[in-house]
């Protein structure tokens, strides 16, 4: 099991793929959750998923539009 102060809690980091939602999710692994890393831009999602050992969606919206 892993240990952390999120130790057994699932995170939803949405924009996750880079940035400060990458930060993110390499936060909150460090602090022992799992995360999805969720991101308009699946294969870099993916990429940061597998680096970390966790798992990636991709989210079909992108709040940059308001269509």
């Amino acid at each position: 099991m892993t240990e952390g102060r999120l130790a057994g809690q699932t995170v939803l980091v949405t924009g996750g793929a880079n940035g400060i939602g990458a930060a993110q999710v390499r936060r909150f692994v460090t602090e022992g959750a799992s995360v999805v890393v969720g991101d308009v831009l699946a294969d870099a999602a993916k990429t940061l998923a597998d680096e970390v050992g966790e798992r990636a969606v991709a989210c079909a919206l992108d709040v940059r539009s308001a269509e």
